[in-house]
């Protein structure tokens, strides 16, 4: 086997000699790539069967050729020349299409695609090119001035980096400009970066100026070719000044506006018609009679309502030559008391005042809850429908942004109030009784029967809004029952009963009869009262007789006592 590898591979290295020498194969292709893309050159050979591997190669300029990358067809491995200026840039896909990362100009060059079998070698030629966009136009040098009737420099168009070189244009007012002897002289230039290969452009416009080239724009064009073709960049504009004396002064405000509000920025511009323009100016502030040297603009940040005032300005040597503007700083103030979250009980007294202070006649409106109200609020005595988000919001309609607003937010708060009702249906059958709540938090409602203490579980309960709403049961009761009706929010606990009669007759019945047995208890116990009375006035009587007689006695025995002794002691 090696016997008969060894004269194959010296075949293939004499065809690939003669190959680089004869170069036979397909004619050639261009591709053409931008300055810094990846340069894509497919192999423009069908893949024989037989192949063994496949390479790349370019020219010289002398025709020796230089071998860059290699591909076996069996191993699948990628090999790549030790070239100094295609290192890491190169790639070979498997079906030897050959990519050139940033891409230079020293890649324009004769590259070519080959596959090599054990009996013969093909050839595909590629041409690159490489094409560099140059940088925008830019007119440099510009002359300060010119002077009318005078053939002076007006500036240099440069445009860098181009590959190949382009060509330069002028214009005035977008018309090309041509050679004219005395009026209008063009200067081109170009310069070869040695280490780039990029050329750099210049063009010189020498130009007679006239009046008529007041305001007048100038500008350059390069035009050069792209891989897609042919394509034209300009430049921006340039204005030159025409030299004349000033004649007027005029004063601007910048950025132009119909009001000024406080917190504006406020440029003043002051212009002189002549040219070459002034370039320093004297600015008066209202209030101070001394001048602010400047150039032609003098800026006010974050101006106050102080600012309003007439401003000035004039030129340096010549003080009444003036012109002065008046300007009004517009300013709006409101003041909401109270605003923010505010609690407050139910009857309290909330006074609510919107205070507007303003350069000029602002308009006011109220909103409640997004809805707006027909006039400003009141409270002097608070009810729960007075609950919600107030917003007092003022404006200047003349002054663009400017809008003030504020708002309060109202909670009316109250301990739970109970009213209780009922109702019999007109058949008799049954009753309705209902419990009418109002209170904030929305007191929570709870039906029991006094007594058993069961809980009725089937109320109805309507909206609550505003603070009210309310319950009820329908009931038809077989005996005397007393419902109690209980509201519960986080301030307080209310409770309430109503007697239910079995029916509306015998309720009657019992409450006269209820009357006459309070009747007679009373005659009753009135009665008893004077007997006790009575009873007690005789017994007094009684026992003052008794003590008198008592005390005659006890005299007539100690008198009879005495007149013992006497005896006795005789």
């Amino acid at each position: 086997m090696a016997s008969q590898a060894a004269p194959s591979c010296r075949l293939v290295f004499c065809l690939l000699i003669a190959a680089a020498v004869l170069r036979p194969g397909l004619g050639w292709d261009t591709v053409n790539s931008a300055y810094g893309d990846t340069i894509i050159m497919p192999c423009r050979l069908s893949v024989p069967q037989n192949l063994m591997f496949g390479k790349w190669k370019y020219e010289k300029p002398d025709g020796s050729p230089v071998f860059i990358a290699f591909r076996s067809s069996t191993k699948k491995s990628v090999q790549y020349d030790d070239v100094p200026e295609y290192k890491d840039r190169l790639s070979l896909s498997e079906n030897y299409t050959l990519s050139i990362s940033n891409a230079r100009i020293s890649d324009e060059k004769r590259f070519v695609c080959m596959l090599v079998t054990e009996d013969n070698v093909f050839e595909a030629p590629t041409i690159v090119k490489v094409f560099k966009q140059p940088s925008k136009p830019e007119i440099v040098s510009k002359a300060p001035f010119l002077e009318t009737e005078q053939l002076k420099k007006l500036g240099d168009c440069i445009s860098k980096d181009s590959y190949p070189d382009g060509n330069i244009t002028w214009y005035r007012s977008g018309k090309v400009l041509q050679p004219l002897e005395g009026a209008v002289v063009i200067i081109f230039q170009k310069q070869m970066d040695p280490v780039t290969q990029l050329y750099t452009m210049t063009s010189s416009l020498e130009y007679k100026t006239t009046k008529a080239d007041l305001h007048v724009p100038f500008t350059c064009s390069v035009t050069y070719y792209g891989p897609s073709g042919q394509k034209t960049v300009h430049s921006e504009q340039a204005v030159f000044d025409i030299y004349y004396p000033t004649e007027q002064v005029t004063i601007q405000v910048l950025p132009p506006k119909n009001a000024i509000k406080e917190g504006d920025n406020i440029t003043l511009k002051c212009l002189g018609n002549g040219n070459p323009p002034p370039q320093e100016f004297l600015f008066y502030l209202p209030g101070q009679p001394e001048g602010i040297r400047g150039s032609n603009t003098y800026t006010l940040t974050d101006v106050r309502r102080n600012a309003t005032g007439d401003y000035k300005c004039s030129l340096i040597d010549k003080r009444s030559m003036i012109a002065s503007t008046a300007i009004t700083v517009h300013y709006l103030d409101l003041s909401l008391n109270p605003s923010g979250e505010v609690t407050k009980q139910i009857g309290d007294a909330l006074p609510v005042s919107c205070t507007i202070s303003a350069s000029r006649n602002a308009t006011v409106v109220w909103m409640k809850d997004n809805v707006r109200l027909r006039s400003s609020p009141s409270f002097s005595s608070l009810h729960y429908q007075d609950a919600g988000n107030y917003v007092c919001e003022t404006a200047l309609q003349e002054v663009e942004g400017l809008k003030k607003r504020e708002s309060l937010t109202l909670i009316v708060e109250g301990k739970p109030q109970i009213k209780m009702t009922k109702k019999t249906d007109p058949s008799g059958l049954s009753k309705t009784i209902i419990c009418h709540v109002e209170g904030f938090p929305k007191p929570a409602i709870q039906w029991t029967i006094t007594g058993s203490g069961s809980v009725i579980n089937q109320a109805k309960e309507s909206p609550y809004i505003n603070g009210r709403y309310y319950s009820k049961i329908i009931i038809s009761p077989e005996e005397n029952v007393t419902l109690t009706c209980t509201a519960e929010n986080q301030l307080e606990r209310t409770v309430n009963s109503l007697n239910v009669s079995a029916n509306e007759n015998r309720e009657k019945v019992n409450d006269q009869a209820k009357l006459i047995v309070g009747i007679v208890v009373g005659l009753l116990l009135a009665a008893l009262v004077a007997g006790v009375v009575y009873w007690l006035y005789m017994k007094k009587s009684k026992t003052a007789s008794k003590h008198v007689n008592k005390e005659l006695g006890n005299q007539e025995e100690n008198k009879k006592l005495e007149e013992n002794n006497h005896k006795t002691e005789a």
